[in-house]
């Protein structure tokens, strides 16, 4: 039904995943990111309380094997769960409970947690891993819109697929990246295509948004330095000379 991805870049630290799925949605039931905390997918049959409580674990330094064994401790859904969690030191861990539709299963590595349920077979998560581990000189972003893709071409889900996403996010709280597509023919393709724009459009308008140090951001910075070019002294308006022993200005 599902396969991802969740990462962190070794170059940059930003923290991301991205996601697959045969039905709609995969953005906002899968991935889950937080600036200094790290990455959770869940799937096969979600849990979101894994990373709504996972992630805050992780920003206080607990790793991620240890945080995802205590949380699944205490969920009596656990064998139809499906889970990958990366922190921000870039440490791994992933799990597949016993009920979850085959092929099912997950890869570890530095930096990386890929997980995926209902599949052809283990090749997928293989080409996955080949395309991320081959792609580090480019953002994590574009690492992980070409892992999925990867993943798709490799046989992905063995009933298609409808919905592709990657939430990707650096130093501050809103992402850098998070592109959905929601229901597609094809949708690595959609995201591939989609990406593009928000690379063009979206990324640079974000970049210039307030950041934690600086609460003006570049763009309002820029936007209020052309306002005051060219505006005209307010003690330059209006000035009027009056000529003795009249009552007129000139």
């Amino acid at each position: 039904m599902t396969f991802s991805i969740a990462a962190r870049c070794r170059r940059t630290g930003q923290l991301g995943v991205g996601a697959l799925r045969a039905r709609p949605a995969v953005g906002k039931l899968v991935a889950h990111v937080q600036s200094g905390g790290g990455a959770v997918a869940t799937q096969a049959t979600p849990n979101p309380f894994l990373a709504y409580h996972g992630l805050p674990l992780l920003d206080e330094g607990r790793p991620p094997e240890e945080v995802l064994t205590e949380l699944l401790a205490h969920d009596p859904g656990r064998e139809v769960r499906q889970v990958g969690m990366v922190d921000h030191h870039g440490r791994s861990y992933a799990f597949t409970g016993s009920r979850t539709k085959g092929w099912a299963g997950h890869r570890t590595g530095p930096g990386y947690a890929v997980q995926g349920n209902r599949l052809v077979g283990p090749q997928t998560l293989t080409e996955i891993i080949r395309v991320f581990e081959e792609s580090a000189e480019l953002d994590l972003a574009e690492r992980l819109v070409l892992a999925i893709g990867a993943g798709e071409e490799a046989g992905g889900d063995r009933h298609g697929a409808r919905s592709a996403t990657v939430v990707v996010i650096g130093d501050q709280p809103y992402p850098l990246s998070d592109v959905r597509v929601d229901d597609a023919e094809h949708p690595a393709r959609e995201l591939h295509r989609l990406h593009g724009v928000f690379r063009e459009e979206v990324l640079p308008t974000i970049r210039g948004m307030p950041t934690r140090d600086d609460p003006m951001g570049e763009a309002a910075r820029q936007a209020l330095g052309a306002q005051m070019v060219g505006r005209t002294p307010a003690n330059a308006v209006h000035q009027q000379t009056a000529t003795p022993g009249t009552d007129e200005a000139l």
